[in-house]
């Protein structure tokens, strides 16, 4: 395996920030602070910045420089109708080029988010292992590239908007069922359940929303 470079550590690590809200929608990046807080050089932060600003997580304000970007709400179905397409897509790819090491890890970590006390932080972290392995099992680098974007802006509104009131055991058990199609080869079925696994996540974020606009308003 390839040694993540210092540009790639620096993505990683400030986009694991945004999404996380620890660096939250408006916040000013500052670069100083980042290499510091860090421990990267000055170039490596910089490319991981270039980086997240073609990702969209960042905005560039002439002569103030860059701030986290914000999730409009209008732009939910755009995110999630193109996930809609590319993961079941990728769980399709996956059913026709996975090997057992891919199922075992992916049965690995379901075992794992099985265990008591498991947190809120811990399912969606789980949630993105599983799909990880069937990107990695679908071999599509380009493919997984993007679903890798598009699910970390999912992540940053399930942290702005579930992450203090959802149970993601349900979405768990969801990839137990696409699990039994990938190692049965039902690429049709694995199709299906991936489809309806983001469905329903983006079904919970739109309720959350229009709890939250409902809430706000009254």
């Amino acid at each position: 395996m390839a040694t993540e470079s210092l540009s790639e550590q620096a993505y990683r690590l400030i986009r694991r920030m945004i999404v996380r809200l620890e660096l939250a929608p408006g916040a000013v990046i500052r670069e100083d602070e980042l290499q510091h807080q860090l421990g990267i050089g000055r170039t490596p932060i910089r490319e991981a910045l270039q980086r997240l600003a073609r990702d969209q997580f960042l905005v560039v304000i002439p002569r103030r420089g860059m701030i986290v970007s914000s999730i409009d709400v209008a732009e939910l179905s755009m995110l999630y109708e193109t996930r809609a397409i590319l993961e079941p897509y990728a769980a399709r790819l996956a059913c026709q080029r996975g090997r057992p090491e891919h199922w075992q890890r992916m049965h690995d970590v379901l075992t794992a988010a099985k265990k008591p006390k498991i947190t809120a932080q811990d399912q969606i972290h789980f949630d993105a292992e599983c799909h990880e392995i069937v990107w990695q099992a679908a071999g599509n680098r380009f493919l997984t590239d993007t679903l890798d974007v598009l699910y970390a802006q999912s992540d940053r509104l399930w942290h702005i908007y579930l992450s203090d009131v959802a149970d993601m055991g349900h979405a768990l058990d969801e990839h137990v069922e696409i699990l039994h199609a990938l190692e049965s080869g039902n690429s049709d079925l694995a199709y299906k359940l991936s489809e309806t696994h983001v469905q329903s996540f983006d079904a919970q974020v739109r309720d959350a929303v229009r709890k939250r606009l409902g809430s706000s308003s009254s």
